[in-house]
């Protein structure tokens, strides 16, 4: 049985509005936040809800662990830190375990009948660090990763895998979303984050929002939704 500290709790679900799913979406929030806050973020600046006939979308809630970053405190939080910007040491512990329940989520999706090159998984802020993760380290098959307003340590265990990966296995495309004037994860950081990994062989683009600070707004939400339309079309026959 898995610990009570790091179990995820029960996912809120967008149902899709057509007869049958065949895509889905995983969107992670940013730490201290819930399921709810990242869903209602993309409604309150989309005025409508985040949706698709065709695509499910699955929004789990963090475990409420101690965070170091905030003195030691409950938080729900995907994985533990111990300082913010480029130059800290990754909680690999934590990255993975947290990584292994999340996969729970993405082989119910398959064993669902979702192909996983059908799933893509996203975030905001450490949710998109988290998605990070998943993506390019223990789920490179998915559909695509949708990265928002987040970054990864310049010694990150994902740029240690992308450097030793077999060049065979796939390489999701990836979209990354940052404010110019983010106070909390500098702009400079998702930068600089986008540019090492296409360096090691991610294709994607980075797209900037003026006056945007740390958080959601009907620019990025409309992006974003516009790429999960481009990665996940309709029409797509299923194999």
């Amino acid at each position: 049985m898995a610990r009570q500290s790091v179990k995820v709790l029960s996912p809120f679900i967008v149902g899709h509005t057509g007869k049958k799913c065949t895509a889905s979406v995983i969107l992670l929030h940013g730490s201290g936040a819930t399921a709810e806050d990242i869903r209602s973020s993309f409604h309150t600046t989309l005025g409508e809800e985040l949706q698709f006939p065709h695509i499910r979308f699955i929004y789990p809630t963090a475990p409420v662990r101690r965070y170091t970053l905030a003195g030691g405190l409950p938080s729900t939080i995907w994985f533990d830190r111990l300082t913010l910007g480029l130059e800290g040491k990754e909680q690999l512990g934590s990255v993975d375990a947290m990584a292994n329940h999340l996969g729970q989520l993405i082989e119910e999706e398959i064993h669902s009948g979702i192909p996983i090159h059908r799933i893509l998984i996203g975030g905001f802020s450490m949710g998109g660090a988290m998605a990070l993760y998943l993506g390019y380290r223990f789920y490179p098959k998915v559909a695509g990763v949708l990265a928002m307003s987040c970054f990864l340590y310049e010694d990150c265990s994902v740029y240690k895998y992308l450097e030793t990966r077999d060049h065979s296995t796939p390489i999701p495309p990836l979209q990354q979303l940052h404010g110019e004037d983010d106070d909390l994860v500098l702009y400079d950081w998702g930068r600089a984050t986008h540019n090492k990994l296409q360096s090691l062989g991610v294709k994607g683009e980075f797209v900037s929002f003026p006056n945007l600070t740390h958080m959601i707004n009907a620019g990025m939400a409309k992006s974003a939704r516009e790429w999960i339309a481009k990665m996940l079309p309709e029409d797509e026959v299923l194999g």
